[in-house]
């Protein structure tokens, strides 16, 4: 199970922040404003589980198009002769990922961090020991340590609810069906059916992001349409699951360790062999 986000209808509402609050009772996480934006939540983190990102862009300025002309990649008219720009917004709801490879889970050292019966990635607070193994080990910069506590929080997914057969609170509340909430493989097929929708209505730009299983986590559980690259939205464009190379590195370092092992013996049989002369 999973989160298809499309932020081609996204509101910035942030009515899934506050479901999210609500349901997990997750603190607040400051009341000051960045004055950098009207996003004042600013990012991911222990205390903000669902984030929706409010980016600002210039874009040609449309006119008026005749009757029956395609729109252009922003959705609008052709851009103005006078070549003079407009502003507009991308907005889209992050979430943890979700990731199917997660290096979170290869680096938490007492288990609370654990794989659900639905594919989701949990933390266990009652089993955490604040150790922030899974902070950098996190391709995506989600999991963060609350400091008032000492332990790590991020999205369950709504655990709690999925058992009792309904649907995460932030898909729940959000009101233009931005975020849905179903079977990954149901979810893939709609995603790819709603960018072929977009391509043909001149949205050249829209993209899927985290749905390939194929890619350098095995697919996220949470992927997302984007209007425009990975990193205008302050995504990886290639994330990779951070531990990918530990069994080459234990190899790498258990043939060192048997080598100097090997180079010790062969100079304690060195140095012995006139020693055991000497004795007689």
């Amino acid at each position: 199970m999973g989160f298809f986000t499309d932020t081609s209808v996204c509101i910035g509402c942030k009515a899934c922040e506050v479901a999210c609050k609500e349901w997990n009772a997750v603190p607040e996480d400051g009341q000051a404003l960045t004055g950098m934006s009207y996003d004042n939540t600013g990012a991911l983190g222990a205390s903000t589980w669902r984030h929706v990102a409010f980016i600002e862009q210039s874009a040609p300025r449309p006119v008026p198009h005749p009757q029956g002309e395609a729109p252009t990649a922003e959705g609008g008219s052709p851009p103005a002769p006078d070549g003079r720009t407009e502003l507009r917004w991308l907005m889209s709801s992050d979430v943890c990922e979700h990731c199917t490879h997660a290096a979170c889970l290869d680096v938490c050292p007492t288990g609370s961090l654990f794989r659900t019966e639905f594919g989701t990635v949990v933390v266990q607070e009652d089993i955490c020991n604040g150790c922030g193994y899974c902070v950098p080990a996190c391709p995506y910069g989600v999991i963060e340590k609350r400091e008032s506590d000492g332990r790590v929080f991020k999205c369950t997914l709504c655990y709690d609810r999925l058992g009792a057969g309904q649907e995460p609170a932030c898909a729940k509340a959000c009101p233009t069906d931005s975020i849905q909430f179903g079977p990954l493989d149901e979810l893939r097929e709609r995603a790819a059916l709603r960018v072929d929708q977009l391509h043909e209505a001149g949205v050249a730009d829209a993209r899927l992001y985290g749905h390939d299983p194929e890619d350098g986590v095995g697919g996220d559980g949470a992927f997302f349409l984007l209007l425009d690259e990975p990193e205008v939205y302050g995504l990886p464009p290639d994330p990779v699951v951070t531990t990918r190379d530990l069994p080459a590195m234990w190899k790498h370092a258990g043939g060192a360790a048997l080598s100097l092992l090997g180079g010790f013996a062969l100079a304690f049989a060195a140095c012995a062999g006139p020693w055991r002369k000497a004795g007689r």
